[in-house]
């Protein structure tokens, strides 16, 4: 970013936050409460690492190794009494070992042996590569990119509201488009309240796929040109194979993606309701219909029916599926395939107790099937403990969360040539999960401490620890904070 753009922008929140600052006034001459008294700014901040063995890229084997910071910035402006607008824009900055193997070939030229210090590989014949340690390819880092802007507008008495929304979001290989809206009815004195809302996402792919399997494509099914042509091929007992054989190596299917093309659309449904003076509950339910290329093309699949293909040091293939494995890399035998359709159900429940001013109890149930097979259940409670004359709250909280396997999961070479669809993608798998952490939050409702010309109204600090039962670790740290505008 220039010098120029970074002042553009700064000039250009400057001028949003100048927008629809004055009282809110009816027609009458009244005044009456404003949905929102004064322009607030969020920063959110996230840090996001994990690590595991089972990797789809390179077929359900491999390093899952990632790390994610996601910094966004969230503006509320008061247009008048009644409308809200909210700008939602940030990143997600990753670095991941698994994208990079993509390409994880790593080309010495001609020379063969040796060794590469960036990534600890050894070389063998000019090229190597594995499933056990990050590539140097260009799909090793990325940013995703996003904007959401939403308009609510509240009746006089603040019983009804509604909202429309629009997003952009955008990255190396894909490109969504957004936009829904919402309606929210409260009853009853306000205890009761069912809110309803519809979004609908256009996606495209820019599709980027295994590096042997598009250059196979590239070089019209020959082995002996493009990307391949100074590369030997091993068979399983690590002899060269002739590529002009009938036995060669080639991709199962002579096409990849026809229709680059997703759209998602998703209708929501809540009710909640004041049971007393200390219980509220929160029903829901959502419906998710999803159509066009749903499957990952970057995720190879390795048949169990189709023989065996590498790069790389021979000596290496009996090692394959171990980390000790550091030289030689296996061919795809094809891309994930998933149905071009599918429709999604979660039934949630939010039921909050409130046992003094200071402790609460807040807990959650989700139940989810969709017609691909997968049926999972979640449930998490957090207990928030506040102290400090209300200022400050601490909240411990625990979330356990249980899945069954997709019908179209297999792990690796597990599956047969002969079906249509499979992945190798363990968030397809059968799994569980606990993800355990605390948070801190401090509040000031006057915002009496300032920085830069805005009241600090409050700081929020969370970590979490997630374990699941296939072996991946992740750790999860953020950070929110939020401004006023005097």
């Amino acid at each position: 970013m220039t010098n120029d753009k970074f002042t553009n922008r700064i000039w250009l929140t400057v001028s949003l936050l100048t927008v629809g600052l004055g009282f809110g006034q009816t027609e009458n001459n009244e005044y009456k409460k404003r949905v929102l008294e004064t322009a607030e700014i969020d920063y959110v901040m996230s840090y996001y690492t994990q690590d595991g063995s089972h990797a789809s890229v390179t077929g359900g084997i491999g390093t899952e190794k990632l790390e994610d910071i996601t910094p966004t910035f969230i503006i509320a402006l008061p247009l008048n009494s009644d409308d809200v607008l909210t700008i939602d824009a940030g990143i997600s900055a990753y670095s991941s070992a698994s994208s990079s193997n993509l390409d994880p070939f790593d080309a010495s030229g001609a020379s063969g042996g040796g060794h590469d210090d960036d990534d600890d590989r050894a070389v063998y014949a000019g090229v190597s590569g594995t499933p056990w340690a990050a590539s140097s390819g260009a799909s090793a880092q990325d940013v995703w990119s996003g904007v959401t802007i939403n308009f609510s507008h509240s009746s006089d008495d603040r019983d009804f509201s509604w909202n429309a929304q629009a997003s952009f979001a955008n990255e190396y290989d894909y490109t969504s488009i957004g936009f829904g809206g919402g309606l929210s009815q409260q009853f009853n004195e306000k205890n009761t309240s069912i809110s309803l809302t519809g979004l609908v996402f256009l996606d495209n792919w820019n599709p980027k796929y295994p590096t042997e399997i598009d250059s196979y494509f590239e070089a019209g099914s020959n082995l002996n040109n493009g990307f391949f042509g100074p590369i030997d091929i091993l068979n399983q007992s690590g002899n060269i194979i002739n590529k002009n054989g009938p036995n060669a190596w080639q991709p199962h299917v002579d096409q990849l993606i026809t229709d680059t093309a997703r759209r998602t659309f998703t209708g929501a449904l809540s009710f909640s309701q004041i049971l007393s003076k200390n219980l509220q509950l929160l029903l829901s339910v959502d419906l998710v219909r999803q159509q066009g290329w749903l499957a990952n093309p970057m995720q190879r699949v390795y048949f169990s029916d189709k023989p065996n293909f590498y790069v790389g040091n021979p000596s290496s293939i009996p090692n394959y599926t171990s980390p000790k494995n550091r030289d030689v890399f296996q061919l795809g035998d094809d891309i994930e395939r998933l149905p071009s359709a599918r429709t999604k159900l979660p039934f949630g429940a939010r039921l909050n107790y409130y046992i003094t001013s200071s402790l609460a109890v807040r807990t959650y149930f989700r139940y989810y099937q969709d017609d691909w097979g997968l049926v999972s259940q979640t449930a998490s409670i957090e207990l928030p403990v506040k102290f400090g004359f209300g200022k400050y709250t601490l909240y411990p909280n625990y979330r356990y969360y249980t899945q069954t396997a997709a019908d179209y999961f297999a792990p690796y070479e597990g599956h047969l040539s002969t079906s249509n669809f499979y992945t190798s993608d363990y968030d397809l798998s059968a799994f569980s999960s606990h993800q355990i952490g605390l948070g801190f939050n401090y509040t000031d409702v006057f915002a009496k401490m300032k920085f830069l010309g805005f009241g600090l109204k409050s700081v929020d600090l969370r970590y979490n620890y997630y374990d699941r039962s296939d072996g991946l670790t992740a750790n999860i740290t953020s950070m929110g904070i939020k401004f006023v505008m005097d």
